[in-house]
């Protein structure tokens, strides 16, 4: 539906899509825009590593014995945030966390190690950190991110895209805007009318006049 009401000739002019890695999305663009390059989305890639560390959690809770359980249980958040983002209370509660369960600690680290692979602007020094990354994992016992190193591997192409300098758009915009959209639709109650919905988006960008 986005590609018919761009119409054909304005699909040759696209030149550059972020998207999530779902595969409709990927078909659907390459067959209305042969020539785009594709980039995925960090936020959503990094959600399923988020997802990945709190399996490793989940299953560490089950396994370790009730002393140990009580270092994990209600910890989810603290786990899954940036350190940066913790107040003293919960970098405490982290460290402790960290100290005493040695399958997270490791777990935790390779999540907040991958999202260097962002600030490459060549893709063979991206690479060749991707493969330290996935060197680290060996061993682990780390089934869940096992899975996501071969999400990652996957979907390479897309990914790796980012590190043109060509290709380094705000994927922070692109998530505000899709927000943006969302917060017009809950105001509207639900807009039917596509093409009003469209106009309002568009709308919402102008600058008021001083």
């Amino acid at each position: 539906m986005f590609f018919d009401a761009m119409g054909a000739e304005r699909c040759k002019t696209i030149d550059l899509a972020v998207m999530d890695m779902w595969k409709p999305f990927r078909k659907a663009t390459l067959k209305n825009a042969p020539h785009v390059q594709i980039v995925y989305d960090k936020f959503h890639i990094m959600k399923h590593l988020a997802d990945a560390l709190d399996q490793v959690r989940r299953s560490e809770y089950k396994r370790v014995n009730e002393k140990e359980r009580r270092f994990i249980k209600g910890q989810r958040y603290t786990l899954l945030s940036h350190k940066a983002n913790l107040d003293t209370e919960g970098r405490k509660s982290l460290q402790m966390l960290l100290k005493a369960n040695k399958r997270l600690h490791k777990a935790y680290l390779l999540k907040e190690s991958f999202g260097q692979l962002w600030d490459y602007n060549n893709p063979t020094w991206a690479r060749k950190f991707f493969e330290s990354w996935k060197e680290q994992l060996r061993r682990q016992r780390l089934e869940p991110f096992e899975k996501f190193a071969v999400l990652i591997e996957k979907h390479w192409e897309g990914i790796i895209s980012y590190c043109h300098p060509d290709h380094k758009v705000s994927l922070g915009f692109m998530e505000g805007l899709n927000n943006k959209i969302r917060v017009i639709q809950r105001r509207a109650y639900g807009i039917k009318d596509q093409e009003y919905l469209m106009l309002k988006v568009v709308t919402s960008f102008i600058k008021e006049q001083k």
